[in-house]
């Protein structure tokens, strides 16, 4: 009689314990709001183009991208965006959004070859109602996309550096 209860007794503290465990955190709070994947609507604006600081005219870029990350923390998010203009590239939250990819053939050199480019789009969540930025839930963003060669491309010692507005859109 005494081993039945024993058993009853493991058996009960077994199953509070499980039943504790068993209940799954929800979606938001494994994400805590920073979580990006989803599909968007990106467009670096050209009419307002710098390069090393000088207004440029640029063709104005629109394409959608096909996100997905994965957050393992409040601060600590990482993934992998694809363009609908044909690359691949990583994201990373680290205080701001970062999407980056290489960009090969990028600026045409005197002598008919070619430098890489490297493209970083930096990007901070914006709440367009109030022009405020914003950290979490985000479905707009605005920042930068700069892409730029090496220092020594083409022959010449200074990186070329083009810099445009963009701002994204949550489509889904």
């Amino acid at each position: 009689m005494r081993v039945t209860r024993v058993v009853s007794g493991i058996a009960a503290t077994a199953m509070a314990v499980l039943g504790s465990v068993g209940v799954a955190p929800s979606a938001h709070a494994e994400d805590w709001g920073v979580d990006i994947t989803g599909t968007w609507s990106v467009y670096s604006d050209g009419a307002w183009a710098r390069t090393n600081g000088v207004k440029i005219k640029e063709q104005s870029v629109l394409e959608t991208w096909t996100v997905n990350t994965k957050c393992v923390s409040p601060i600590e998010c990482f993934g992998e965006v694809k363009s609908s203009l044909g690359w691949t590239g990583t994201a990373r939250l680290d205080a701001y959004w970062f999407v980056e990819h290489v960009v090969p053939n990028w600026m045409p050199c005197p002598n008919g070859t070619f430098a890489t480019g490297y493209q970083k789009f930096i990007l901070v969540g914006w709440d367009p109602v109030t022009a405020r930025s914003k950290t979490r839930d985000i479905t707009t963003f605005n920042g930068r996309n700069i892409t730029k060669s090496d220092s020594g491309a083409c022959g010449v010692n200074l990186a070329k550096v083009i810099e445009l507005p963009v701002r994204m859109d949550k489509i889904s």
